[in-house]
């Protein structure tokens, strides 16, 4: 038990005390501390250590670092520095790192675009970043092409850039930069000073109330206590090890717990473009991975694959992520021989982080100083006020709202938009004049401090790895012919995590449910579709003119209790939901994946 004792007196000097940056002080005691220093030090230091593993392409650390130089030279000589924000849509490839670290080291911002996003999603996250230039991945044209017209303050003719994988991806009218790039020098460019701790680095979008994607502003600071935190807390990683991410990067759990402890530990990054459960294991051998990263639903997929020889046949000592489920937890470890697992808990932007270093089935981690959990109401999400209009603890085996205390220690940057930062901000919590940050999750405390994930309150549900913002989803509904207003929420589905999907609509006789499902399929990625439908002529609201969300998703997609009628997303077609299929829906014969 020796390595839980030291890693947690590890995770008191990082996030429970004014050491944010443990042992990277004694890496660069004489600079600034960043991504890409870090990246520098480590070509500096074992430049011929492998930093990452690709399909067939391999970068030592040196090969690695001036890949990244190349960039830096090629976005200086457009003008491109101090303060500027570069926002770049790509998958899982060398070259997402390449400009994420080239940024960082002109000290340059990078927003960090989710590739699943089109239309006015995609517009609108692009917008809120504010940014320069546009580059995406060759990969990215089409949706990028489709929203030329909404984005603001860029020329489509000069401000678009195309990154161009490979010959198949076509760059269209745009700018392709490979070449420019690769004309650059290798050296570090001249004269450039490292990025301050408290600058921001980059901004990793997170879907929340306010029906679309909000730019979480990311500071070299918080990266770096992140990836500290991860590299030497939770995979306590070190030069020998290799890392396997197929999560996306521009996502915090591949950014954080996969790329972070890389930097920090010298460790190997091994990347997938796109999880596959099919080819999981065969990479975990082929790289000889050590660890990797999760998310709970890649784990439920990959208990649904059939046995393959590679699974058991790996050298893995751990694995680091969140949202693995209690009912999977252990069959998981058993039945692929993963010795350790650690959980986390922790938004993109929140200071309130729970770890769980002892791998306690279900459980997301222990209370730590400055965060409590407060009662809360279970239907709106809203913390409960008492007579002295303060909020009152919750007691072991209760639940409540997870809250996290602000101060200079546990900082909270917020967002782009000053209002949606205002928004996650509970004052008064306590005693008159505190502030807390609002995780928006309703958890369960129990003995000894420990803390389990409950559920998601408000206007947010979990799907495919994915926070769903249901005013998204359904201000994107309300376009369709037909539709008069919608309603969207979670719904839970067998042998699943998170929850799927559901709308509520309100029609006129112009709706056709066909017609529909095309609409949904062209508009939305699958993790933001509603699965299930409930058409209606009119629509429950609450006293304050709100839609009833708890009765309805009380009510879910069950024809017993629902008279409306009910519609199932079954491919690319809507199908009604009778008695026989929702009997095979609610036992998991069928259901959405």
């Amino acid at each position: 038990m020796g390595f839980i004792s030291n890693a947690r007196s590890t995770i008191t000097e990082i996030i429970g005390t004014g050491k944010i940056l443990g042992n990277i002080h004694q890496l660069l005691p004489n600079g600034h501390w960043s991504q890409a220093r870090l990246v520098q030090e480590k070509a500096e230091r074992i430049p011929n250590n492998m930093a990452l593993y690709y399909l067939d392409e391999r970068y030592t650390w040196r090969e690695f670092n001036e890949r990244c130089n190349q960039y830096s030279e090629f976005f200086l000589r457009q003008g491109v520095g101090r303060g500027d924000t570069v926002a770049f849509m790509m998958d899982n490839r060398p070259d997402f790192l390449f400009i994420q670290t080239a940024l960082n080291r002109i000290r340059a911002v990078g927003a960090f675009i989710n590739t699943n996003l089109t239309g006015k999603g995609l517009s609108h996250a692009i917008n809120v970043a504010g940014p320069r230039v546009v580059v995406a991945g060759s990969e990215h044209v089409t949706a990028v092409k489709g929203v030329l017209d909404d984005l603001e303050g860029l020329s489509k003719d000069r401000d678009v850039w195309i990154q161009r994988e490979d010959e198949k991806h076509k760059a269209g009218n745009f700018r392709v930069i490979n070449a420019e790039v690769d004309e650059c020098p290798r050296g570090a460019p001249v004269q450039l000073e490292d990025p301050r701790t408290s600058e921001g680095m980059c901004y990793i979008y997170t879907s929340g109330t306010t029906g679309l994607p909000k730019a979480a502003i990311i500071s070299n600071q918080r990266w770096l206590t992140a990836a500290n935190l991860f590299g030497r807390t939770m995979f306590e990683s070190t030069p020998r090890d290799i890392i396997y991410v197929s999560l996306p990067l521009y996502h915090s759990s591949a950014q954080f717990a996969g790329w972070g402890p890389s930097t920090v530990t010298g460790a190997a990054l091994a990347l997938r473009r796109k999880f596959s459960a099919t080819n999981f294991w065969k990479d975990v051998l082929q790289y000889n991975a050590t660890g990797f990263v999760y998310i709970g639903e890649l784990c439920r997929y990959l208990l649904n694959q059939p046995a393959v020889p590679e699974e058991t046949r790996h050298h893995l000592r751990i694995a680091v992520g969140n949202g693995l489920r209690p009912d999977i937890w252990e069959k998981f470890q058993a039945r692929f021989h993963v010795p350790l697992i650690r959980e986390f808990y922790g938004a993109t932007e929140g200071n309130a982080p729970l770890v769980n270093i002892e791998g306690r089935p279900g459980m997301i981690g222990r209370l730590r100083p400055g965060q409590v959990i407060v009662k809360c109401d279970p239907a709106s999400g809203e913390a409960v006020r008492n007579a002295q209009g303060l909020c009152d603890y919750v007691k072991a085996g209760e639940k409540g709202l997870l809250l996290g205390k602000i101060n200079a220690v546990m900082r909270f940057d917020g967002y782009a938009d000053k209002k949606a930062t205002e928004k996650k901000i509970l004052r008064d919590v306590r005693k008159k004049g505190d502030r807390f940050f609002n995780t928006g999750d309703v958890v369960q405390l129990h003995d000894e401090g420990w803390v389990s994930f409950a559920d998601r309150v408000g206007d947010t549900f979990r799907w495919k790895g994915e926070n769903v913002s249901t005013n998204e989803v359904a201000e994107i509904l309300n376009g369709a012919k037909g539709i008069l207003e919608s309603n969207v929420y979670g719904v839970q589905v067998a042998n699943s995590d998170g929850r799927a999907g559901m709308a509520s609509l309100n029609v006129s006789g112009e709706f056709d449910v066909k017609n529909f499902g095309k609409f949904v399929n062209e508009k939305l990625p699958n993790y933001m579709r509603p699965y299930f439908i409930r058409v209606q002529h009119d629509m429950r609201i609450t006293g304050t003119l709100k839609h009833q969300k708890v009765d309805y998703r009380d009510e879910g997609f069950d024809p017993a209790k629902v008279k409306d009628p009910l519609y199932y997303l079954d491919g690319e077609k809507y199908v009604p939901i009778d008695a026989a299929l929702y009997k095979k829906l609610s036992s998991g014969e069928t259901g959405p994946r």
